[in-house]
């Protein structure tokens, strides 16, 4: 099939504060990883991070913008941390890379990532 742009006003553009979602999460499965719950917050967690990845909302500010409770934040959380894509140390998330390099041998924590940047070992 050969494809066309059906909205060339609408051409997006990779946006200032880099949002955009890998596709590796389609290709390389980790859909089938957590629920929607933790896809939920996934996506806004990666919607409002920096350029390197990082955001901070409290548990209460993500359950009224969510409409989830604290178990369903809580068990979202989890299920993120667990599959690999994120890093998290309240209240500062981290949208982790899917390079599977880093994924095997990086930090999995954002005080890891902080003690390494500061030259400490993990």
């Amino acid at each position: 099939m050969k494809k066309r742009v059906l909205n060339p006003e609408r051409l997006r553009k990779v946006p200032p504060q880099f949002s955009w979602i890998d596709h590796r999460l389609v290709q390389e499965h980790y859909f089938t990883r957590c629920d929607h719950s933790a896809w939920t917050l996934y996506l806004f967690v990666v919607s409002v991070a920096d350029a390197d990845g990082l955001s901070y909302y409290s548990d209460a500010s993500l359950m009224r913008r969510l409409k989830m409770d604290e178990i369903q934040i809580s068990a979202s959380r989890r299920q993120l941390l667990q599959a690999g894509l994120i890093a998290y140390e309240k209240p500062l998330y981290q949208v982790l890379s899917l390079d599977p390099e880093q994924a095997r041998s990086g930090p999995t924590s954002v005080a890891e990532i902080l003690r390494k940047a500061m030259g400490g070992q993990p």
